[in-house]
């Protein structure tokens, strides 16, 4: 089980380079701690509030507070952290700014709030006052980035962490999965997330899946696509996928898909659906 506070985690190729370098640096640790499924209160502190800092930076940029409204899974949280990164790293100016933001973003009406997100619906209606409001702020935000560089605070933030752990790049992934060794229900994690990933799954991979359950293999990767794999005479798209026990290739025909060894060419399942990713019976 984790226990101890995490420490802030930069490369040593990163320390000494450019602030943008040292804040991508916690960036790429932060996603591969996310990736390895831990959760956030499994990394440093200093670390998140640094990420999502650095988060809100971006979509401001991309395209305003809208963009960050929209982007940001929840808004509650995510409001937080970059609350208190801001107070952490000393960006006294760009916390007032958030905060008047916040504010003027949560009293908007419904249709304020679509208008403001859309950019405008239409060209020939009047912006609401409150629309222009959250236009002016997000003039204000790029002034302000003129005089409070929020990357050079941050840089300095992560840089004078008194826990701070330089790794080389080569041993970071070695040192999540440390961590990711002492997470207790990590079979319930990976089940979980599995599950997640197959909700967002496109159909051809779902079918895939099935054919390997069918003989028993385990998918490593789906390689590519090929739309002029010849399938009985006729022209067609195969998806070529590995396994634990080699290389096969996928091939859909009116209510059946087929997983075939591209060397042999032997059938070696076959699967049937109604609709593709969809009542699966396996043959």
């Amino acid at each position: 089980m984790i226990t101890s506070q995490q420490p802030v985690i930069l490369t040593s190729s990163s320390i000494e380079a450019r602030d943008e370098e040292v804040v991508d640096a916690n960036v790429s640790v932060v996603d591969a701690m996310h990736t390895a499924l831990l959760h956030t209160d499994e990394m440093s502190p200093v670390a998140v509030r640094s990420y999502y800092v650095d988060f809100y930076l971006t979509q401001a940029l991309e395209g305003g507070f809208a963009q960050y409204a929209f982007v940001a899974v929840d808004r509650a949280e995510t409001d937080t952290y970059v609350r208190e990164g801001m107070a952490g790293m000393g960006a006294a100016a760009h916390l007032e700014l958030f905060n008047r933001a916040v504010e003027a973003y949560d009293h908007l009406s419904e249709e304020e709030e679509e208008f403001y997100l859309d950019g405008g619906l239409d060209d020939t209606e009047e912006t609401p006052d409150a629309v222009l409001r959250m236009e002016e702020l997000d003039g204000e935000f790029e002034a302000l980035l003129e005089r409070e560089n929020i990357t050079a605070l941050n840089a300095a933030w992560l840089r004078g962490q008194a826990d701070l752990l330089v790794l080389d790049d080569e041993e970071v992934g070695a040192y999540i999965q440390q961590l990711v060794a002492q997470i207790p229900d990590l079979p319930e994690r990976q089940a979980k997330a599995e599950a997640e990933a197959l909700e967002d799954a496109p159909d051809f991979e779902l079918i895939i899946r099935e054919l390997c359950s069918i003989v028993g293999y385990e998918l490593v990767r789906i390689t590519m696509g090929d739309p002029n794999y010849m399938h009985d005479g006729e022209r067609t798209l195969a998806w070529h996928f590995s396994t634990d026990h080699g290389d096969f290739l996928m091939v859909e025909e009116d209510d059946e898909a087929f997983m075939i060894n591209p060397e042999t060419l032997e059938i070696v399942a076959a699967v049937e659906f109604e609709e593709a990713g969809a009542d699966l019976v396996g043959a």
